[in-house]
């Protein structure tokens, strides 16, 4: 199974430190390949910053992958159900691929392409942290299947 991490807007330098420490740590279990995609700051309206990050989005995900969407309506897993998601994702033997939206969000078009959606909870978070966020829950999950000491649980 290949893993792919497509996000919209570029990480400044503490964020993409920390991203690639996560990113750096799920390679070596994990194929991965994160992609960054550029904002669509000028296109005019909301609706047509959607759209067109939603063409972007489109145009680089592969036609084989399943599509997990980051959305503020999405499942709230556990780390526990995230592990369990990847273990699932694995089994399917399906390349999968997790998408997170620009400022704006997401177009219909993308959001119609998921098969699945998740929700990192109620808050508000800036895009740059939800990628950081994603990329530690990602590799917390592998250490939860492979039995490793890095997830503490619940007490």
């Amino acid at each position: 199974m290949q893993l792919y991490l497509f996000a919209v807007g570029k990480l400044r330098p503490a964020f993409r430190e920390a991203c690639d420490e996560y990113l750096r740590r799920l390679r070596r279990v994990v194929p991965l390949t994160e992609r960054e995609l550029r904002e669509a700051g000028r296109a005019g309206s909301v609706t047509q910053q959607r759209e067109e990050e939603g063409k972007r989005v489109l145009e680089v995900l592969p036609d084989h992958v399943d599509l997990t969407l980051l959305d503020l309506d999405g499942a709230r897993w556990s780390s526990e159900q995230v592990a369990e998601q990847l273990q699932e994702w694995r089994l399917q033997a399906h390349d999968h691929a997790l998408v997170i939206g620009g400022a704006v969000g997401v177009s219909p078009a993308v959001r119609q392409r998921a098969s699945s959606a998740w929700s990192l909870g109620p808050l508000t978070l800036p895009h740059e942290l939800a990628r950081v966020v994603v990329a530690e829950q990602l590799y917390r999950a592998t250490t939860i299947l492979r039995g490793e000491p890095y997830h503490k649980g619940m007490r």
